[in-house]
């Protein structure tokens, strides 16, 4: 009997995350890469299955740098009011 919930769970915690100082351009050109091949490929499940899971780690990853950035330009704004 096919185990879905166990067998996901498990082969996700097998893949490793991205590397925390992928840069932001790298990461953001593969999840295109990725969306490209969605939209143009006849999708195989399976590997469809890795390339959405990779997809979510770069997302997370540029959401991440996004947020950094973000944080550092409200405090230089503070830094500037402040003046």
């Amino acid at each position: 009997m096919y185990n879905w919930p166990m067998e996901i769970s498990t082969r996700a915690s097998q893949i490793p995350m991205p590397p925390k100082k992928l840069p932001f351009a790298k990461a953001f050109e593969e999840l295109e890469e990725i969306t490209r091949w969605f939209e143009e490929e006849e999708v195989d499940v399976e590997e469809g299955l890795k390339k959405f899971e990779r997809g979510l780690e770069l997302a997370h990853v540029c959401k991440t740098y996004l947020s950094d950035v973000e944080h550092k330009v409200e405090e230089i704004k503070k830094k500037f009011d402040a003046v």
